[in-house]
């Protein structure tokens, strides 16, 4: 940042929830619990796929991929809170602030992308099952895996670059974590190109991923209902319902949060909305994806009727 660039501020106050101190204990309670459930949970799948060979597939390599990033993106914004429940000053440093906002927004966008390449994973298999274990090959599949993580953080960097850059005339960031809306919200200059800019890369990270996963899912569908046999549509079907439903439930809250103008009621829905999606999602992951979806159920049981020193 050039000289005049730099903002007097040197720590952040997070003050979301703030406003009603007699929920704190309630709050500190609710997120610990969810965030130990997150936790344990994703580690838990991340553990019962790489120690079942049945399960050395690329659907459950990209799948533990997303249990890694949930694990991450979670701890970024939730032990911060935890401590903020617990003490009256409730501050960041100026730098942890954009650190906290550079890992969140990359592992956030992170998971977009890693979520198209699962649907891509799920149209080979189901399109042209005959050629998936050559086409996902595992050379393919680490790129796959790759480059979510390399454009998230790519997004990230600019956004923290063209954030920072901006002069902040408050530190009272009105949300619970350092996000890239609260910040700009703070802005005593005239910020309008930097939201422009935000606003480009939210577009283009949530359309983006969304538009690949619709377009491998019509193909899906297509090749679905050309399937005769019921049971056969429902096998089909029964493989990517759990991915269906992870993705509706993130992006929904991502559109809500982020694609949406910034106005002060919108930055208390935000607020809600974004509890959701860094606190409750990653936790429903391991669940959504686990439930409904009979290998998983089978290792897992395999594992439970282990004798423990066999």
């Amino acid at each position: 940042m050039a000289g005049n660039n730099f903002t007097e501020v040197t720590l952040f106050i997070l003050s979301g929830f703030a406003n009603h101190p007699e929920l704190q204990v309630s709050l500190f309670l609710i997120f610990l619990f969810i965030y130990l459930l997150t936790v344990l949970g994703n580690l838990g799948l991340i553990t019962l796929i790489r120690s079942d060979s049945r399960l050395h597939t690329p659907m459950y390599f990209f799948l533990s991929n997303l249990a890694f990033i949930d694990i991450f993106y979670s701890s970024t914004v939730t032990p911060k809170a935890l401590v903020n429940f617990q003490s009256n000053q409730k501050s960041i440093s100026f730098v942890g602030c954009f650190v906290q906002m550079y890992f969140f927004v990359g592992l956030v966008c992170s998971e977009c992308f890693l979520l198209g390449s699962m649907a891509y994973d799920r149209y080979v298999a189901i399109c042209n099952p005959l050629l998936y274990s050559l086409v996902m090959s595992q050379k393919v599949c680490n790129w796959l895996a790759v480059m979510p993580y390399v454009i998230g953080f790519t997004n990230s960097l600019i956004s923290i670059c063209v954030i920072s850059s901006l002069r902040f005339c408050d530190s009272n960031i009105n949300h619970f974590f350092c996000d890239t809306t609260a910040l700009l919200a703070l802005s005593c200059v005239d910020a309008f190109s930097t939201e422009m800019v935000i606003f480009v890369l939210a577009g283009f990270t949530l359309l983006s991923s969304l538009l690949i996963i619709t377009v491998t899912y019509v193909a899906i569908i297509s090749a679905i209902l050309s399937i005769r046999s019921a049971s056969g549509r429902q096998k089909a079907f029964s493989t990517c319902a759990s991915h269906l439903t992870g993705v509706t439930v993130f992006y929904g809250s991502l559109i809500f949060t982020y694609l949406q103008p910034d106005n002060t009621s919108s930055l208390t829905q935000a607020q809600v909305a974004s509890v959701f999606y860094t606190i409750v999602i990653p936790m429903l992951n391991p669940l959504i994806y686990s439930l409904r979806n009979k290998d998983v159920k089978n290792a897992l049981l395999h594992i439970m009727q282990r004798k423990p020193f066999s």
